[in-house]
């Protein structure tokens, strides 16, 4: 959820900014090393990142990919760049130049709008032509941004990527011939369901006849499909709704307090030095209250007990084991403003 929020954010930086970008340089940093950057990779560090990447290339010496992706001393992933008001053509592109002499198996074509990564499929160590992933950020699906997330520092691994490249690839390749024939029907395609069909002589008549029908077929059988997903779904959701209607309206029995809610606001005023103030979320619960690191129950921050007659403020070493601290009134929560801290450079470290 967080990386779907990041690449929407970039996004729509893209479409604000686009129109006051002029250069490649400019495309770089206004759009590319962020990309960079929200898979987790340390942009300004030359170790990680590296810009102006060089490989010897024979007898061409000094060619330059714009940038390099290292982990553990190899580069991962080799990018090249261009304006973002330019069209994305790897045929001559340094990308495959630079392929074959590193140890990557992934090279990024990128506009910093569109975005193409390429492997090796077909050839080892030799860059296939067509991209096994391709998508424009400012139209992103759910399952592309799955795809993406293959990619980030904290997951990733060339054996899974490559092994799903191939189906990746195969499958945008397929959908896209199926997406011509449905718009164009082409004639061997048409001679397969009029062959099918039709007992009589496939005359150029009557496949004139059948290139429409087959075209129709296609559509009325989308359209259905399409229509029976909506009342099912609609069917579904009717009979959820009517179930729910008849369910007894249920009482919670987790009741916050005024002084459950000030000391989430201590907490807050002690943490917000080190982390931005929506990301410290707090959810109550019938034993507790927990203060949450983005609203995920593996990042406690910090938690209150209150409401069994003596307070208690709860706090969380490396291994997330808590620790109950005796508390007068919920003024103590600033004695362990260092505890606190110290608990936020753990998930930092991570």
């Amino acid at each position: 959820m967080e990386l779907q929020n990041q690449l929407k954010a970039l996004a729509e930086k893209v479409v604000k900014l686009k129109g006051r970008i002029d250069t490649e340089e400019s495309t770089k940093h206004a759009f590319v090393l962020p990309f960079i950057n929200l898979l987790g990779y340390d942009t300004f560090n030359p170790t990680e990142v590296v810009p102006e990447f060089t490989a010897d290339l024979g007898l061409k010496k000094g060619e330059k990919v714009d940038y390099a992706i290292f982990q553990n001393g190899e580069p991962i992933i080799i990018i090249e760049c261009k304006n973002w008001k330019e069209k994305l053509t790897a045929h001559n592109s340094q990308l495959f130049r630079y392929f074959h002499t590193t140890k990557t198996r992934f090279a990024l074509l990128t506009n910093g709008i569109e975005y193409q990564f390429y492997t090796d499929l077909e050839s080892a160590n030799k860059m296939d032509e067509k991209p096994f992933l391709e998508f424009d950020i400012t139209q992103l699906k759910e399952n592309t941004i799955h795809e993406i997330a293959k990619f980030h520092k904290s997951n990733f691994n060339i054996d899974e990527i490559v092994d799903n490249a191939s189906s990746l690839k195969y499958t945008k390749e397929i959908k896209k011939l199926i997406t011509e024939e449905l718009q164009s029907p082409s004639h061997d395609f048409v001679r397969l369901f009029a062959g099918e069909v039709y007992s009589g002589r496939l005359t150029e008549k009557v496949m004139g006849e059948f290139t429409d029908l087959v075209s129709k077929a296609f559509t009325q059988t989308i359209s259905e499909k399409v229509n029976d997903r909506l009342n099912a779904a609609l069917t579904k959701e009717t009979e959820k709704q009517q179930e729910e209607d008849k369910e007894p309206e249920k009482i919670s029995k987790v009741n916050t307090t005024e002084e459950e809610l000030e000391g989430y606001r201590i907490v807050v005023a002690i943490l917000r030095r080190k982390l931005p103030v929506e990301r410290i979320v707090h959810r109550d619960t019938q034993s507790y209250f927990g203060i949450l690191l983005d609203d995920n129950n593996r990042k406690p921050l910090c938690r209150l007990h209150l409401n069994g007659g003596n307070k208690y403020l709860g706090v969380f070493d490396e291994q997330k084991e808590e620790t109950r601290h005796l508390m007068e009134s919920i003024d103590d929560i600033y004695q362990f403003e260092e505890e606190l801290l110290k608990t936020v450079g753990y998930y930092e470290d991570n």
